[in-house]
């Protein structure tokens, strides 16, 4: 029967090595470190980022805002428009549509710090947002290799040509307006309440409107 032996853990290398050094005056002997140190040293003290413990968390959902709430966005491309409320992300945005057939605005993302919530809410009975909607789905595509300085070059000034929208996007579009517009059918003038745009008078202060 073989006999199994425990290896001994290696002994840490020594930082310094005794050497002998000639010359009456040296003293004989002198402790030479093993390592040499860099050369290389910063002018000024290297301020370390401290580490942090806290882990972002998304925010909460602010209680004026449930599933079928009117908003209006008050930041980006569709300021002024008001959009319907589906859900919350992981990320803590806001999942919303126009819907699109009525004021263009497609499924996108919203911080809740840019909306005012409205008291008009819509009843949007079964509907179930596809769970691939979430944050990567807005995720840009990877961009494609860079050209040639010749093709820069003849099409300087010229706009970039739009890339065509996937036709999987259009068709979750359909897929979730369709809950939403049968909804708004429900309700006499809500497709033109949605259709119009918001926006404040000479006058007039948002802390004092009842939206």
């Amino acid at each position: 029967m073989a006999r199994i032996t425990s290896k001994k853990p290696e002994a840490p290398a020594a930082e310094t090595v005794e050497k002998t050094v000639g010359g009456d005056k040296n003293g004989g002997k002198r402790l030479v470190p093993t390592a040499k140190a860099s050369r290389y040293y910063p002018a000024e003290d290297v301020r370390q980022p401290k580490k942090s413990r806290k882990s972002p968390k998304p925010a909460s959902l602010r209680s004026s805002i449930t599933p079928g709430t009117v908003l209006i966005l008050l930041a980006g491309r569709f300021r002024g428009k008001r959009v319907v409320f589906l859900k919350q992300l992981e990320s803590g945005l806001l999942l919303v549509t126009g819907p699109y057939k009525i004021n263009g605005v497609p499924l996108r993302r919203v911080n809740q710090a840019y909306v005012i919530a409205t008291s008009t809410k819509l009843e949007l009975e079964g509907l179930t947002v596809d769970e691939k909607i979430n944050d990567a789905y807005f995720a840009k595509a990877a961009a494609k290799g860079s050209r040639s300085a010749e093709e820069e070059f003849f099409e300087d000034g010229k706009p970039k040509a739009k890339e065509p929208l996937p036709a999987s996007r259009s068709a979750d579009q359909k897929e979730v307006d369709k809950v939403v517009l049968a909804a708004v059918k429900k309700t006499e003038n809500l497709s033109k309440y949605l259709k119009s745009s918001w926006g404040l008078s000479k006058g007039q202060f948002p802390h004092q409107l009842v939206f």
